[in-house]
């Protein structure tokens, strides 16, 4: 298998389970867009977009929530495809509005 192939696989149910367990957050607002991720994209993740969701998960809760608030975009080394892809995966996600 290579490199490319690799990254492309999916991932099986223990990496699955780490991935959820290490996306555990202090904010209720990140949880629940963690959450919506994972219940609309987990049969379909791959290592690639594991690799982007821990680059994701190291940021502190405030600057992880700016992001999925599009109140700033990735920057450094946050400005890659892989990030943009599953940010923009996440943000797909985005919690139902309270009604007014």
């Amino acid at each position: 298998m290579s490199a490319g192939e690799a990254c492309d696989a999916l991932l099986d149910t223990r990496a699955l389970s780490k991935l959820h367990w290490r996306c555990r957050r202090g904010l209720l607002e990140n949880d629940l867009f963690i959450e919506r991720f994972f219940s609309r994209y987990e049969s379909t993740l791959t290592q690639r977009h594991a690799e982007g969701l821990a680059a994701l998960m190291d940021l502190s809760d405030n600057d992880l929530l700016d992001l999925l608030l599009r109140r700033r975009e990735p920057e450094g080394a946050l400005d890659t495809p892989v990030v943009r892809d599953v940010l923009g995966m996440l943000r797909h996600s985005d919690p139902p509005l309270a009604p007014a």
